[in-house]
């Protein structure tokens, strides 16, 4: 599985930290940004994660700020983004399982505790379909 990484300067830390624990899990990734603490605007790292993520060079993608809502508000923009802010390990499941969520959006002062559970059950969840795929149609429809 292959997962676009990106974060802003306020959670640049906690991605260097996913970025470890993803190669020590066998995942490869890409790192969208960004590369030190100096301040950036989230919604340009949100932008590049979901483009590659809808153009299918990813199968999911992480995005991290302080708290993970603007990440999960700016990559929801792009069509065919299903962005979820999880804060512990059975919204992450329930992310992928009922939504099929395909970007994983973290807050860096939110998830200090657990984080890698977060990250873990994102990663290995599956979409359940059926009813949920309903659903989601529904939403589909809604992007126009």
């Amino acid at each position: 599985m292959r997962i676009a990484i990106g974060s802003d300067h306020r959670g640049f830390r906690l991605k260097q930290k996913t970025a470890k624990m993803l190669a020590d899990s066998g995942y490869s990734y890409e790192d969208y940004g960004c590369y030190n603490e100096e301040p950036v605007d989230y919604p340009d790292i949100a932008l590049e994660v979901a483009r590659a993520v809808v153009k299918g060079g990813f199968e999911r993608g992480i995005l991290i700020c302080s708290t993970g809502i603007g990440m999960s508000i700016a990559a929801n923009k792009v069509k065919g983004i299903k962005a979820a802010l999880c804060c512990d390990a059975f919204s992450a499941l329930r992310a992928r399982k009922h939504n099929d969520a395909n970007i994983l959006c973290l807050g860096a002062k939110a998830a200090k505790e657990g984080y890698s559970e977060i990250v873990s059950s994102f990663l290995t969840g599956e979409f359940e379909g059926g009813r949920h795929q309903r659903r989601l149609d529904k939403i589909e429809v809604m992007e126009g």
